[in-house]
């Protein structure tokens, strides 16, 4: 794992501003897109040495939202994420590499218990102060997974051939963040 040093800043995500999303193919023809509203997480950005920052996220897995009451249940149980079990997902980077314009963060993503190595393709999108001082930065970043390495299995045939839920699914971040507190 990288190691943070003195120039490391902590920036804390601001969830109200962020989403973590994801979209995933639908009976073959459709994506079904959803995300997570209850997301925290740290940034030890470090401005001298961009390639030894690093990134810590929580994402609460019942509050995923796809606009559908039943689907998001059926999500939340056993079927899938199987909350009351594997509350939260997690990632925890290991590197850096590129610059704030083009980067890729390498980590850890635990989803049900299963932890695989993902890499995210990223970006900052850009830094500004808000109206009531406080400063802020921004970042995208995109990755896609195999639904079924994480144990997230469950699918039902379709009559025309296929299944009703695809194996790859798009993950898709975009975050403000602002400096963590005691900073």
């Amino acid at each position: 794992m990288s190691n943070t040093t003195s120039n490391s800043t902590p920036w804390a995500l601001d969830a109200s501003h962020s989403e973590v999303g994801f979209g995933i193919r639908h009976m073959m023809i459709s994506t079904v897109k959803g995300s997570f509203s209850e997301v925290q997480g740290t940034i030890h950005l470090n401005e001298d040495d961009f390639q030894s920052s690093t990134v810590h996220v929580d994402i609460q897995v019942a509050s995923v939202s796809t606009g559908n009451a039943d689907r998001d249940n059926h999500l939340k149980g056993a079927d899938f994420f199987d909350v009351d079990a594997f509350p939260l997902i997690t990632f925890r980077s290991t590197g850096v590499e590129g610059e704030p314009g083009d980067f890729k963060v390498k980590g850890t993503l635990e989803i049900r218990g299963e932890s695989r190595d993902v890499v995210l393709a990223g970006r900052e999108l850009g830094r500004g102060t808000d109206p009531w001082g406080n400063p802020r930065v921004a970042f995208q970043a995109d990755t896609t997974i195999s639904r079924k390495e994480f144990g997230l299995t469950w699918n039902q045939a379709l009559e025309t051939g296929g299944v009703l839920v695809g194996d790859e699914v798009r993950i898709s971040l975009e975050v403000q963040a602002v400096p963590a507190s005691g900073s």
